[in-house]
């Protein structure tokens, strides 16, 4: 009797899940095939590479910053209402990106899509949770749900490279509208109303103050290689972020129901999680933004073949987490993390010798490891974390890791892309020099944005084949140097890791 039970049980909570599981992958797949359309998006509107940055950025941004209180509002006014909710601001935010004029409204519309992304992702995780109770059947539902995610990441270069080749840009986000619309029919109609008996409070002034407190540091990391590090934009918003955030710190230390839990940050091996969740954000899965640009850019591959090219680094990322589980039996948790983010600082640095060649094998191998890395820390950083705090404090450990992923992603994507653009510009300028061509107004703002056919037409036809190799070299050294900070992000945090976890929380 208890096994049928069970099985009517799992028969009834398998569309449930997967309608909960597809509401978490429509947000990989949109940042991940929005990463392959880049270029395009650079050509089509003019952009700027500064303007290209924040059409990341500004959809991390919002999603980090709102994935706590969204949890709070799913658990308070209802999961289904909010997932429902937040299915419609996606879609209606997907449409205008698709239909934006220029970058600029672009990138507005993408921060809309980002808060709808939070609306997204918290209800959904918090369904699945609520859902199953039995230990067997957690587990179960978490391991499907981890095999769409990685499943999604796999895809998403390829759908984004065949979206752009043949349906262009614009469909990366207006394709979101009718998937939207049969996952809120499927929510309708399977998805039964949930709440928190005891919700928690919304901490508006962190909210806030988090909020700002990034937006200035990534407004700051973005607009530093255009202005100059030193110049008053970029310094004003860099000070800005330090102190909002020391502000945020000082007014989550007295609330009652803070939105970030101080307390938590007392336990080294808490922190050291945290740290190899940051790092491996922010220098392994942030490469699912730059690979395609990377390879488009300076390896002047298409947007179709570059979405394929993505396979090594998205293979791995899908295959590693379960060596990881096996690994489990031999290695404890600061053991694998440590392992994980040397292969990724190995795996970066590769990648660094990847973009000063021309070796299409070097290339592979370079990908394969840096996800192998980054699969490794994917498959263990949140069970690192949650095995570090007590039972009661899951809750707020797990939205802690999560906005510490996001955040990672967005400052490692905004950082890195600033390193980028200062090594493209520097040997855009010393190339130019060597080859005694003059450096007309607006090229190398054209080519930093990757819109290649407009810097060329700059020049006569007879400088065509020394521009191509002078941009497409220049984008392969700014890379080699995003690559190389990369690498010793992961190397740092390594070390950080291996020491902070060395005695078990108790």
């Amino acid at each position: 009797m208890s096994s049928i039970t069970a099985s009517r049980s799992v028969s009834r909570g398998t569309p449930l899940l997967l309608i909960a599981s597809m509401g978490c992958a429509m947000t990989v797949l949109d940042t991940n095939v929005v990463g392959i359309v880049l270029p395009t998006i650079a050509r089509d509107l003019n952009a700027s590479f500064a303007d290209i940055e924040w059409v990341i950025s500004a959809y991390v941004l919002c999603f980090a910053a709102l994935l706590l209180p969204a949890g709070s509002l799913a658990d308070r006014y209802g999961r289904k209402r909010v997932f429902l909710t937040g299915i419609a601001l996606f879609a209606a935010a997907s449409l205008a990106c698709g239909v934006a004029p220029t970058a600029e409204l672009l990138y507005v519309a993408r921060a809309a899509q980002g808060v709808g992304a939070a609306f997204l992702l918290a209800p959904a995780l918090a369904i699945i949770g609520h859902a199953f109770h039995d230990e067997r059947e957690r587990a179960r539902a978490w391991a499907v749900w981890g095999g769409i995610m990685g499943l999604t990441m796999v895809l998403s270069p390829l759908i984004g490279g065949v979206i752009s080749a043949w349906l262009g840009w614009r469909w990366a986000f207006a394709i979101n509208v009718p998937i939207c619309a049969l996952l809120a029919t499927g929510v309708v109609r399977i998805v039964d109303e949930s709440r928190d008996p005891t919700p928690r409070s919304l901490d508006l002034p962190g909210i806030a103050l988090f909020a700002s407190a990034m937006f200035s540091l990534t407004w700051a990391l973005i607009l530093g290689p255009d202005r100059g590090w030193l110049s008053t934009p970029a310094l004003s918003r860099a000070c800005a972020g330090v102190n909002l955030f020391a502000l945020f710190v000082w007014v989550e230390s007295r609330r009652a129901h803070p939105m970030l839990d101080l307390a938590l940050f007392r336990s080294l091996p808490f922190v050291g999680a945290i740290v190899a969740m940051f790092a491996y954000a922010s220098s392994a899965q942030v490469m699912a933004s730059l690979l395609p640009l990377f390879l488009q850019n300076a390896r002047g591959e298409s947007a179709l073949v570059a979405g394929a090219g993505m396979l090594p680094f998205a293979i791995a990322m899908l295959i590693l987490p379960q060596l990881g589980r096996k690994l489990a039996a031999y290695m404890d948790s600061r053991q694998i993390l440590t392992l994980g983010l040397a292969v990724v600082a190995c795996g970066n640095l590769a990648m660094m010798v990847a973009a000063r060649s021309a070796s299409h094998a070097w290339l592979i191998v370079a990908m394969a490891l840096l996800g192998s890395g980054g699969g490794l820390l994917n498959g263990e950083t949140q069970k690192a974390i949650m095995g570090t705090v007590p039972r009661d404090r899951a809750g707020m450990a797990s939205g802690i890791s999560t906005t510490s992923r996001f955040t990672g992603i967005l400052l490692g994507f905004s950082g890195l892309g600033a390193v980028l653009a200062e090594g493209v510009r520097s040997a855009l300028t010393a190339q130019m020099t060597q080859t005694h061509l003059p450096v007309v107004q607006g090229f190398t703002e054209r080519v930093m944005a990757g819109d290649f056919s407009r810097a060329f037409a700059l020049y006569s036809p007879a400088s065509m084949d020394a521009l191509v190799h002078i941009a497409r070299s220049s984008y392969g050294e700014g890379f080699a140097r995003a690559f190389a900070g990369a690498s010793i992000v992961a190397a740092v945090s390594a070390s950080i890791v291996f020491l902070s976890m060395r005695r078990k929380n108790r």
